[in-house]
């Protein structure tokens, strides 16, 4: 998979985001100098891991033959010692279903061991940034 961005406009520092067959669009809030026209970078940052907790908890309950019908995941971040190295996730489950206390306990510990929250928390992730071929083109 391979994911792209491209400016859409010289004057404007929203992006077109192409993840497969998926077009999304990204966007710096007005406090920044852009339009708010779309989510921020940091904005998916957060949905990916509610996004990641949503997804693997329908399928662990499937899995497991939990009746859960359904989750509401709710991310607020705090990004004000961001510039010190800390950014915390405050994420809010509501598990929907007839559940029992054991049921509930068992998929708020799943929630917590989905690929993105283990990636965010125990990963070191490398980035390696390269010019490409012709990159100084207009």
């Amino acid at each position: 998979m391979t994911i792209t961005l491209n400016t859409l406009a010289t004057d404007s520092f929203r992006h077109s985001l192409q993840i497969d067959d998926h077009e999304l669009f990204t966007d710096l809030p007005t406090s920044l100098g852009g339009d708010d026209s779309a989510p921020s970078p940091h904005d998916y940052f957060d949905a990916a891991l509610g996004a990641c907790k949503a997804l693997t908890l329908k399928l662990y309950a499937q899995k497991k033959g939990i009746p859960l019908t359904g989750v509401t995941v709710e991310v607020k971040h705090d990004a004000s010692q961001e510039q010190k190295g800390k950014y915390l996730l405050n994420v809010k489950l509501t598990l929907k279903g007839v559940l029992t206390d054991e049921q509930r306990a068992e998929l708020h510990r799943v929630a917590d061991r989905c690929p993105v929250h283990k990636l965010m928390t125990t990963a070191e992730v490398s980035i390696d940034t390269q010019l490409a071929e012709g990159a100084f083109s207009q």
